[in-house]
């Protein structure tokens, strides 16, 4: 077993520190008050700001990026972190847009980092769809990622990305069997098409772990910006109406402060 620190910083950021690694999830580092485009009309204002300013984070081996083109994801701030972390992963895509030796996985791909007197780490890229069937040419690329390591005794270490509940996430979750999942929630929505979502809910949340036994579940991506529909008071509402042997093991990560969980 790992020992293994998360530290949540705000939405989808999170420091990740283990064996001598650290790595950082979708790096947002943007004050609170900007309103961003996320295309074809649809646009979010940020309302909180990060726990930890960028200025106050340790050295990065590696970003795990999930996707490039959203301000929740990677804000300016976060963009200017990229030239100085290790290693940059994330979409094949997202890659050739950012240039300067960013490493673009597909679903499937996997990527080792090894750096002297660290276990090997390997990321495999997990697949994600960001809204309905059909949506991929306007939403865009996104993946998630499963960190395996020597010594794991619960499975991969899985951040789903920004992704609703389909086919494809549903497969790699019941092949992989994550013992520790980084979930991607806040049950994303816009004015400008209604009911569509483009994160996953609790519930379907819920139907994702379906069957499944992870040892911790660790929501992220559910405060602080306009177009999540469902925070953690609405979380927690729909898991203390779940029967209890369906709710799994979610745990609450208290922004800026890091909780050590064996992994």
């Amino acid at each position: 077993m790992t020992d293994v620190g998360f530290t949540h910083i705000g939405g989808p950021t999170v420091l990740i520190e283990f064996g001598g690694w650290r790595l950082l999830t979708d790096p947002t580092f943007d004050p609170p008050g900007r309103t961003y485009d996320f295309g074809w009309g649809t646009s979010s204002r940020k309302l909180i700001g990060p726990a930890i300013a960028a200025a106050d984070l340790p050295a990065i081996d590696a970003i795990l990026l999930t996707h490039d083109h959203h301000g929740d994801n990677l804000d300016t701030a976060g963009r200017a972190l990229l030239p100085g972390a290790g290693s940059v992963l994330t979409t094949a895509s997202g890659a050739r847009r950012l240039g300067g030796g960013a490493r673009g996985l597909r679903p499937g791909h996997t990527h080792r980092l090894h750096a002297p007197g660290k276990p090997t780490l390997t990321v495999t890229a997990t697949p994600a769809r960001h809204g309905p069937p059909l949506s991929q040419p306007i939403t865009g690329h996104v993946i998630g990622f499963a960190l395996t390591w020597p010594g794991q005794t619960h499975g991969p270490l899985w951040i789903t990305g920004d992704t609703v509940h389909h086919r494809a996430v549903r497969r790699f979750a019941q092949a992989h069997r994550p013992g520790t999942v980084l979930l991607h929630l806040g049950a994303v929505r816009f004015p400008l098409t209604g009911p569509l979502r483009y994160t996953m809910s609790t519930r379907d949340a819920l139907s994702l772990l379906d069957g499944l036994a992870p040892t911790t579940v660790l929501p992220v991506h559910y405060e602080g910006w306009q177009h999540f529909t469902e925070n953690r008071d609405g979380i927690a509402t729909t898991l203390d109406h779940t029967p209890a042997g369906t709710r799994h093991p979610f745990s609450w990560l208290i922004p800026g402060h890091q909780q050590t969980i064996g992994v």
